[in-house]
């Protein structure tokens, strides 16, 4: 078996903001194995700035793992555990291999298009006309489930964009997620929380920075209104660890990124506890190319989760790759009729 290894930059169709700045492009590598006339592609979705694995010697890494593909997929995966985007990488990359079409990872009534994926809709930190004209872009698109990026922009133009949605939309309507990707500082947050309830919202997403274990804890305990934990699960490698986390914080929520957290494998380490604690979870890209999206759609399919994923970022960037994949009416389909266009 040959195993390589190679860089590829997204480039976005708009810089989009989020907390922690302004993102114009976006850093992917791909691992393609290569096995008696057969190729599999995996996609090891780093992302600078936030991914456990951003370190200096991430491509050293990946150019080992590559070496000792040999080593085979269960042993590569326990001993890259501190770099989940390759072990999510590898992982995929022996499911394509594996797979009669690369892409076709698991078969199912998603893949053959006759059942679709309910997903939010993604709105961007911006400018508050910006992100209105986002809002109602979700809207008229027949999503059910919208998810606003705060924390960025003055907060009570955040308010009055939620205002704005609330006074067209019931929460019956139109089900509202926000994600402050840890912006609120620790003294502030529980106001925050209560002025935001008065929205009627599904979930906070990390309200405040992660590591700040015993003040999340307060959080979840007093909240008026149900807390997510997204970058607090980034760097929890153990399942130990994750399940001493999930007892002290006890969130009502946790969102999963397989290339945040161990592929697959490590996803269903964090579903298993989270189902065993009553902790509600949904699966979320993490602005991966169309090869990783494909990949984690089709699992995530199989997972029977009736909540709205966070799977619709497929259309984010200038140089994705053709796929079937494609949002109507707040849902993610597999279009058999449009085939696969990559280079790699």
């Amino acid at each position: 078996m040959k195993a390589t290894y190679h860089k590829y930059m997204l480039e976005f169709k708009r810089p989009s903001g989020t907390s922690r700045g302004i993102m114009t492009e976006k850093e992917t590598w791909f691992i393609v194995l290569e096995e008696n006339g057969k190729k599999g592609i995996g996609e090891c979705g780093i992302l600078r700035g936030l991914s456990a694995d951003d370190r200096e010697d991430y491509e050293e890494k990946l150019q080992w793992a590559c070496q000792n593909i040999h080593l085979g997929e269960t042993a590569l995966w326990e001993t890259l555990l501190e770099f989940p985007s390759i072990q999510f990488g590898i992982e995929m990359a022996f499911l394509s291999l594996k797979s009669e079409n690369p892409y076709l990872l698991f078969p199912s009534h998603f893949t053959n298009n006759s059942k679709s994926i309910v997903i939010n809709g993604l709105v961007w930190m911006g400018e508050a006309a910006f992100m209105k004209e986002q809002i109602e872009e979700k809207i008229a698109n027949g999503f059910k489930c919208v998810k606003l990026k705060i924390g960025a922009i003055d907060f009570q133009k955040e308010l009055e964009l939620l205002h704005f949605i609330r006074s067209h939309f019931s929460a019956e309507e139109i089900e509202i997620r926000v994600d402050a990707n840890g912006a609120f500082a620790l003294d502030e947050a529980l106001d925050k929380l209560e002025q935001l309830n008065k929205f009627q919202l599904h979930s906070i997403e990390q309200p405040i920075k992660k590591g700040n274990i015993s003040a999340m804890t307060d959080l979840c305990r007093n909240t008026p209104f149900p807390i997510a934990l997204d970058e607090e699960l980034i760097e929890v490698f153990s399942v130990e660890e994750k399940e001493k986390l999930l007892l002290k914080i006890k969130p009502q929520y946790i969102i999963l990124k397989p290339s945040f957290v161990g592929g697959f494998r490590g996803t269903s380490e964090w579903i298993n506890l989270a189902n065993k604690y009553n902790i509600g979870w949904w699966i979320t890209s993490a602005l991966e190319s169309n090869i990783g999206l494909n990949a984690i759609a089709q699992w995530t399919f199989l997972q029977n989760s009736e909540m709205p994923q966070g799977l619709g970022t497929g259309a984010l960037y200038t140089n994705n790759f053709e796929c079937p994949l494609e949002v109507s009416q707040g849902q993610l389909w597999y279009n058999t009729t449009k085939s696969w266009d990559s280079t790699l």
